[in-house]
């Protein structure tokens, strides 16, 4: 795919996946900050209303403010920038420009996220069976989970990818 094709379908994502995150995020805030837990499915999908100052599962949120914008702010805004170079300016198969788009959107709304909300990020879903539950997210992280699953599969599977995607190596 040309450089430019393949750009414009980068950009589209990051759009569409950030959009869709801040909407949600929206949303989530407006209908959920002061309600209790809702619950569907027997409690497989939750939807419960969550500000969260550390990363994965609030992990770091306890460190000191200053920390805290180094290494969830300034650190990811760098590695998001390098990234987005790399998306919009290298040769890169179709497949891992897609996984690497989904990463990038994913990590740039939760960076807007902390940015607009004093170093936090909302989050709001929650899936799990019985005690057996995980932590509460958002669509940024489903982007950035698919996106790396994606680049796991183009690791472990390389051929099969690259050529689903039109573009062998």
């Amino acid at each position: 795919m040309p450089r430019f094709k393949r750009s414009l379908l980068v950009l589209l994502l990051l759009i569409l996946c950030v959009g869709c995150d801040q909407l949600t995020k929206d949303v989530a805030h407006q209908y959920l900050a002061l309600q209790p837990p809702q619950s569907w499915f027997y409690d497989t999908v939750r939807l419960q209303y969550a500000e969260n100052t550390g990363a994965f599962l609030s992990l770091g949120g306890d460190l000191s403010e200053g920390l805290r914008v180094f290494l969830f702010q300034v650190f990811p805004a760098f590695c998001l920038v390098a990234l987005a170079m790399v998306l919009f300016a290298q040769p890169i198969p179709l497949s891992t420009a897609i996984a690497w788009s989904l990463v990038l959107s994913g990590g740039l709304g939760n960076l807007l996220d902390r940015i607009m909300n004093d170093g936090r990020v909302i989050d709001f879903m929650n899936l799990g069976i019985g005690s057996l539950r995980t932590g509460i997210f958002n669509v940024a992280d489903i982007c950035i989970t698919i996106g790396v699953l994606l680049l796991i599969i183009q690791t472990v599977w390389p051929r099969q990818l690259t050529m689903v995607s039109g573009s062998p190596r």
